[in-house]
């Protein structure tokens, strides 16, 4: 490929951290010049190589701690590789961490001169585009505030309305999206196409995989700082998906993509678990094994919007029970229950469960929620006397990420068909 069609490229780029476990070891290596080591090694990437094409839009994506935010900030040149070489064809405009690059003290308007100076933009030109920056930010008098009184939200619009009117030819966004409103985010996202459209090269971060293959031409795939390779965007999220829950694993120089890395004896060792899990019951029946299965039937917490999945739970019960219900629910993360259903409702009865019984209740549904992501909470309860019991409940138990490539407003896509009709 000729290089004046590639707008970056990073060959065998790696990056390691020295690690000191108290701060009198950091003085002690300082001291003994190298003679011994006081730190351990920590090697946040290892010899990572890519190009991306100008007028692409290139996605990073992989979970917290495979090497994302090191590898954008040694793009955007705040960050020196140990090895490896990066070459940047083109101005870069980067929207990394929150608010990076602005001095809390200034003012939102002294932050926008600021950041374009950083950006090799003068005084002149940004002048000349300080009312569209003004007017995209949207953040009114608050442009002469000190911008250590903003919000996050604040802190976005800024900063994005400052990255997409220094005229680069390549922008790169980390997350930063995700913090703003609704209709922020749809401008962004608008002025992201704009820029698609204007053949600008686009390098996005996110954990939302629904704008993955959405916006994203080819998507590279990091786990624990090594390059998995790079794909297609569906193709990316599926392989992602697979790295979530562990059913990646490397061998050597070989990537091994549906290799099961050791059988798991239970469903609920892939998930990691929430610290703040809600947990009681009168221990009449224990829920011990849980998961969520996507459409191939294998566990996940990530699921594609349109497809079918299951939600299934295993119960033990201590004691023998009449007619016992199991449920579950569906919430957001501010905790508002969206969905949920149980087997009195579903009108699936037991008669009686006797001790030391273990039963093993599946929910298959289709999945029309929104892309987002949520949290499921798992329940068996019953009635005895009369009087309603809740023998085992596991709230917020497991997090899961729905992906959608389609937006709509609220939880449910309605799933509209629509004539349109010229008279």
């Amino acid at each position: 490929m000729s290089s004046k069609n590639v707008a970056i490229t990073v060959k065998g780029l790696s990056k390691k951290y020295e690690i000191y476990e108290k701060p009198i070891d950091r003085l002690k290596q300082t001291l003994t010049q190298g003679r011994k080591q006081y730190y351990r090694e920590f090697e946040a990437l290892r010899n990572i190589d890519f190009e991306v094409e100008r007028g692409q839009t290139f996605g990073i994506v992989g979970q917290n701690g495979s090497g994302k935010s090191t590898l954008l900030q040694i793009l955007a040149e705040t960050l020196t590789p140990t090895t490896g070489k990066v070459s940047i064809n083109g101005r870069i405009a980067a929207l990394l961490e929150l608010g990076s690059g602005f001095n809390p003290e200034y003012t939102g308007r002294e932050n926008v001169y600021l950041n374009a100076s950083i950006l090799g933009v003068s005084k002149e030109e940004i002048e000349r585009r300080f009312k569209e920056i003004e007017e995209f930010a949207d953040i009114g008098e608050f442009i002469d505030q000190p911008v250590k009184n903003y919000s996050s939200g604040m802190y976005v619009r800024l900063a994005f309305a400052v990255a997409i009117n220094v005229d680069a030819d390549i922008l790169i966004v980390d997350e930063a999206l995700a913090v703003g409103d609704m209709f922020f985010q749809i401008k962004c996202y608008n002025k992201i196409d704009e820029f698609r459209k204007q053949g600008k090269t686009i390098l996005l971060v996110t954990h939302d995989l629904g704008s993955v293959i959405k916006y994203c031409d080819n998507v590279l795939v990091l786990n624990r700082g090594e390059s998995l390779g790079i794909y297609p965007a569906k193709e990316a999220v599926d392989i992602y998906k697979k790295v979530v829950v562990n059913l990646h694993k490397a061998k050597g120089e070989d990537k091994v993509i549906n290799e099961i890395v050791q059988p798991l004896d239970s469903w609920k060792e892939f998930y990691q678990k929430n610290k703040d899990l809600l947990e009681y019951g009168d221990d009449g029946a224990v829920i011990f094994d849980y998961g969520i299965f996507d459409d191939n039937n294998e566990v996940t917490s990530v699921l594609n919007k349109g497809e079918n999945f299951t939600v299934r739970m295993k119960v033990k019960f201590m004691r023998a029970i009449k007619s016992p219900i199991f449920a579950f629910t569906l919430k957001d993360l501010k905790g508002t229950e969206i969905a949920g259903t149980n087997t009195m409702l579903e009108n699936a009865t037991l008669d009686i469960v006797e001790t030391n019984q273990v039963i093993e209740i599946s929910f298959e549904q289709n999945l029309s929620l929104q892309g987002g992501n949520y949290l499921l909470s798992l329940g068996c309860t019953g009635f005895e006397n009369g009087e309603f019991v809740v023998y085992h409940r596991l709230y917020d138990v497991i997090a899961f990420q729905v992906v959608s490539s389609k937006n709509t407003v609220g939880y449910f896509d309605l799933d509209s068909k629509v004539k349109i009709s010229a008279k």
